[in-house]
């Protein structure tokens, strides 16, 4: 016997960064809530194969969510579609150095996409939403965005601009019926935290496993979350229906340390 429908059933999602790690993750949530779910990336190859894996209900179109020409593409070829949950997750983790040693263009990239691309996609798929009078939108931030992190300024700096967005926007389409929240991870296990440990270790001369003990020490739980409990976070975000204008850590305690 079936259990009884999620508020998520039969709804269809956009997720950005869809194709691998954390949209991936967040996809998987969501198709199991019952959801239908679009992703977007810049990589056809890897959106094609997460979709592929993922079955019928989920679908995908390449896009850039830094380059304004393709967003609105995308959202001409949505056009059809009853978008009612977006979820901006795409972005680059930037730089490992001191801020005197970045370079503007390095600066830029990680605002363009990290920022610019969280506007760009707001400003496309909100109208139909406050239209209608309902939808859902989560950013997701870091606690980065909270806290010092060494030598990765544009990327923390970029966060707390997401978080300072999320703030604002759920401000203005709250009262047309739409939320909006972000979701702060802590360090989240696989290949991104993998690198910044390795280039961490190369700049200070330890090992990667010194490198990663030193960041994990800082967390209550002694560990990082994992890509699955963020997808699990941003289905239950979407379920309390009374939460906006709220940034959720997701940290096992990180910030708290």
């Amino acid at each position: 016997m079936s259990g009884p429908a999620t508020p998520l059933a039969g709804r269809t999602a956009l997720v950005t960064g869809g194709g691998s790690g954390l949209g991936a993750a967040i996809t998987r949530s969501l198709l199991s809530d019952g959801a239908r779910v679009v992703i977007t990336g810049r990589n056809e190859a890897t959106l094609k194969e997460t979709a592929t894996r993922l079955g019928p209900t989920v679908s995908h179109q390449v896009c850039d969510v830094s380059r304004p020409d393709d967003v609105r593409e995308l959202a001409e070829n949505l056009a059809g579609e009853e978008i009612s949950i977006l979820v901006n997750n795409a972005g680059i983790a930037g730089p490992v150095a001191p801020l005197t040693e970045i370079a503007p263009d390095e600066w830029d990239e990680v605002f363009d996409v990290n920022v610019r691309g969280v506007f760009l996609m707001c400003r496309a798929f909100l109208p139909a939403m406050t239209q209608r009078g309902t939808g859902d939108v989560v950013n997701i931030a870091s606690v980065s965005g909270k806290r010092p992190l060494l030598r990765r300024t544009p990327y923390c700096a970029s966060k707390m601009a997401v978080i300072g967005l999320t703030a604002t926007l759920a401000g203005e389409v709250g009262p047309l019926g739409v939320t909006v929240n972000s979701l702060s991870p802590g360090p989240v296990s696989g290949p991104r935290m993998e690198r910044n440990f390795r280039l961490e270790a190369e700049r200070t001369g330890s090992t990667h496993e010194q490198a990663e003990q030193a960041f994990v020490a800082r967390s209550a739980l002694g560990r990082m979350v994992t890509e699955d409990e963020v997808g699990e976070a941003v289905s239950a975000m979407l379920r309390m229906r009374g939460l906006c204008g709220a940034d959720i850590d997701l940290s096992a305690g990180m910030v708290a340390r």
